[in-house]
């Protein structure tokens, strides 16, 4: 389940993400929360950086803005346990995913998900911080804008995931954006391939990269609303082929974002 930065606009929304991650435990035991910064965070992270440096050094700059991403594990973990949901938070780097050198907008090499795999071993929802990873030569990177949609879906695939759930607050993907245009048509269902246009062309429901690489490993995605009294129940992203058992592959071993 990856929560965005607007299903987080307020300290109210942890509980209401507590809640539903209440009702998914009644169908799995097994559940891996992503979340991003609240809402305007890494802006207002980005803004004090570029107060005091105009041009901060990067490696300073992913480690301030990935404060962001922290602040929303460890309140969401306190959020379910204020339920009494035993949940553990972990940063991307103590989550296992290994990233390129580059700051900024680094790229993920590999993941090791071994605190996931005991926490859950543990009993415990494991709450990550998407955005941000470690590098091999063990310095904090970020991901990029989007990145923890990319980071949902690399650990979606490591874990060997059913399915990753990204709760938004759109019904989920249309023709074209729909709190503009009343004519947008709603797709209940679409391939990779078709996802990927619709993103080409300016839809930003869900990151190119996170796409790209759930079509290498045949992922199913989910668009959920985020209110659920949405008359319109998201849009599921799958080919009807089954899942590659090659080795895994992320992001720097392939082409970036291809359609072909």
């Amino acid at each position: 389940m990856k929560f965005g930065g607007a299903s987080l606009a307020s300290v109210d929304h942890f509980d209401r993400i507590a809640t539903l991650i209440k009702q998914k435990t009644a169908l799995t035991k097994q559940i891996v929360i992503v979340v991003s910064a609240m809402l305007e965070t890494t802006n207002h992270l980005i803004s004090l950086a570029k107060k005091v440096h105009p041009s901060p050094p990067q490696r300073e700059y992913d480690m301030l803005i990935s404060v962001g991403e922290r602040i929303s594990i460890s309140l969401l973990a306190m959020a379910l346990a204020k339920q009494h949901i035993s949940a553990i938070s972990l940063t991307g780097s103590q989550s296992g995913i290994i990233t390129c050198t580059t700051h900024s907008d680094a790229r993920i090499i590999d993941v090791r998900p071994n605190r996931i795999i005991d926490g859950f071993s543990n009993g415990n929802i494991v709450i990550v911080a998407g955005f941000q990873g470690v590098s091999n030569s063990k310095e904090i990177t970020t991901l990029g804008r989007g990145g923890s949609d990319t980071s949902a879906v690399a650990l979606g695939i490591a874990l060997d995931a059913c399915c990753v759930e990204f709760y938004k607050d759109v019904g989920g993907i249309f023709s074209k954006d729909p709190k503009i245009h009343s004519d947008a048509i709603h797709h209940s269902s679409l391939t990779y391939d078709e996802a990927l246009r619709i993103v080409s062309e300016g839809a930003k429901v869900l990151h190119k990269r996170a796409l790209f690489m759930a079509k290498l490993h045949k992922m199913p995605l989910k668009i959920v609303p985020f209110d659920s009294e949405s008359p319109v129940k998201g849009t599921k992203i799958c080919d009807n082929r089954l899942p590659s058992k090659n080795q895994k592959v992320y992001e720097t071993q392939v082409a970036p974002y291809s359609l072909n």
